[in-house]
């Protein structure tokens, strides 16, 4: 998705790991899937590069669909979408 169609996106969950280091962020956002429905999208803000590629392996070996990054000022937003 593009970062204009990403930023139109209804969130349910948003995971603040920017002060943890790889594998933080996806631990954090291991933890988190939990908390949501399916069909539901999470947003996990990170500062680690990392993130980019862990999410997205992440998702395809899970199920979810992982829908994109963005960057921010010093950190990514990276959405999934959970099966």
């Amino acid at each position: 998705m593009t970062t204009d169609a990403l930023s139109g996106i209804t969130v349910a969950k948003s995971v603040d790991a920017r002060g943890t280091a790889c594998p933080g962020p996806l631990l954090e956002a291991k933890r988190a899937i939990g908390t949501i429905n399916s069909g539901d999208v999470m947003e996990i803000l990170s500062a680690d590069e990392g993130t980019k590629q862990d999410i997205p392996k992440w998702c395809k070996k899970q199920g979810h669909e992982y829908l994109g990054s963005a960057e921010e000022n010093g950190y990514f937003k990276v959405y999934m979408k959970k099966k």
